[in-house]
């Protein structure tokens, strides 16, 4: 059953309620984690249910934010009625309704994560007359007891698009794309990924990917959180749990969260021309990432596990550089669809560049927020942007990446760019000071400098690390 339905206002939403039986009002919201977070209403009471609708509910910011001071907490969570769907995990009739922050006053929090979004897209907007699109991969695993440790094994690192019977989980991920495009979020597609690990205790780690629809950045940051909240709770419900972790091996692959983009300017994708050659523009954009590239790490690699992934060098990037087809560079040009044949509406969703570094932990929000200001400034200063993208390129069939920078090494690294860069983000008060000091503070607290040259003799210590981040974000 299709649970999905469109609402413009508030009273779609009412007489969706009435008309379907609807027992319970969820406002979902998404605040400093990244992590879908609910508040529930009854919606036996409809002038209740109509109050709510139309001016939300008080929250405990400082208990959702660490920017917020515990003595002048309060927030509003304000319900955005288009974002509706039935929640498909609930055993009574529920209507779940993302939502979004508001001050006292009733104007968006400054802090909060979508609302600094906003604010950097249309810093680009004005500044470049340029929307960026977004295509998001997220990678996981699936981790469960084996029935049977003899029954049709797979090697290590061999699961990439496995199917049954070497491949135990595949129905369970078609599972979750149907529930997926029920609640309204396309999919492209969905396989498994390379990781593939038996441990002796007949315990079994299989890899697979998500790959969400191309679509405007705000809206696919709200969808990464929503599809990790349908991917576990169809785990779950199956007996088995999902890691989205950077690293929950270190002898093994570990996951990303690799983001397409591509530049929109009048309906039209910049990326490519019409001879399907990667433009300047493209460049510029490309540019602007990579010089911001040190900085961005602190919004999208938060926890020290995303720099032990970065070490690892499975088709992790480690050094600042782009090509076309290498997937050891931090962005990669995939291979596009240039056949005579074509058509034009092709162009938004199969020209796109691939920045490879962002994984999960990730506040999707404050990342591409991140993006933005890093395209932005290529834009602005597209004569700086273009020569570092001429002096970061490998060249067609070149595979060595150890001659260019290398990207952080620690969260610790990451705070100290960042700090470097906070003029930039903090400029026409897109980023909070609150927020770069906030997250300066976090990175720096987690003291990992040298982690993996400490923990190189002591597995169990990195075991029990991977243990503590293994539901994280």
């Amino acid at each position: 059953m299709k649970v999905k339905f469109n609402p413009a206002e508030k009273e779609d939403v009412l007489k969706f309620i009435s008309e379907k039986g609807v027992k319970i009002l969820n406002l979902c919201h998404i605040p400093e984690d990244g992590r879908l977070k609910t508040l529930s209403f009854s919606a036996s009471d409809k002038k209740h249910v109509q109050e709510v609708l139309e001016f939300g509910e008080r929250a405990d910011g400082s208990s959702l934010f660490s920017y917020i001071d515990p003595d002048r907490s309060d927030i509003y969570i304000k319900p955005k009625p288009n974002t509706a769907f039935l929640n498909p995990f609930s055993s009574e009739p529920t209507l779940n309704i993302l939502s979004r922050y508001l001050d006292e006053n009733g104007n968006p929090v400054n802090i909060a994560p979508e609302n600094i979004l906003h604010k950097a897209e249309e810093k680009l907007r004005s500044s470049a007359n340029i929307t960026i699109s977004v295509l998001a991969e997220l990678e996981f695993y699936i981790i469960s007891k084996l029935e049977s440790k003899n029954l049709f094994l797979n090697a290590a690192e061999k699961h990439y698009q496995e199917s049954a019977p070497f491949s135990k989980f595949g129905d369970l991920r078609n599972e979750i794309l149907v529930t997926l495009a029920d609640i309204g979020i396309a999919t492209k597609y969905g396989h498994g990924e390379v990781g593939n690990i038996l441990r002796e205790n007949g315990t079994i780690m299989e890899q697979h990917e998500i790959e969400l629809a191309l679509d405007e950045m705000t809206r696919i940051a709200e969808k990464i959180a929503v599809a990790k909240w349908v991917i576990r709770n169809v785990c779950a419900r199956h007996g088995v749990t999902a890691s989205f972790s950077p690293k929950i091996a270190l002898e093994h692959a570990g996951s990303g969260m690799h983001i397409h983009l591509c530049g929109i300017r009048g309906n039209k994708n910049v990326i490519a021309d019409s001879r399907g050659n990667l433009t300047n523009e493209a460049e510029k954009m490309i540019g602007g990432i990579l010089k911001f590239t040190p900085s961005l790490t602190a919004f999208g690699n938060t926890i020290p596990l995303s720099y032990l992934r970065f070490a690892s060098r499975k088709e992790s990037p480690m050094h600042i550089c782009w090509g076309a087809g290498n997937r050891l560079a931090l962005i990669r040009i995939p291979l596009w669809w240039n056949f005579k044949n074509t058509k034009e509406e092709m162009d938004a969703t199969k020209r796109t560049f691939e920045f490879r570094s962002p994984d999960a932990s990730a506040n999707a929000h404050l990342l591409f927020a991140g993006i933005a200001i890093a395209v932005e400034y290529g834009f602005r200063n597209f004569g700086e942007a273009l020569r570092i993208a001429k002096e970061s390129n490998i060249e067609p069939g070149e595979s060595d990446t150890r001659g260019f920078s290398l990207l952080p090494q620690s969260c610790v690294d990451s705070a100290t760019n960042l700090e470097n860069d906070r003029k930039y983000y903090e400029s026409d008060g897109v980023f909070s000071k609150a927020v770069i000091d906030g997250t300066v503070e976090k990175l720096r607290s987690y003291k990992d400098k040298s982690l993996l040259r400490r923990l190189k003799n002591e597995p169990r210590k990195i075991q029990d690390l991977m243990q503590t981040y293994l539901h994280y974000g």
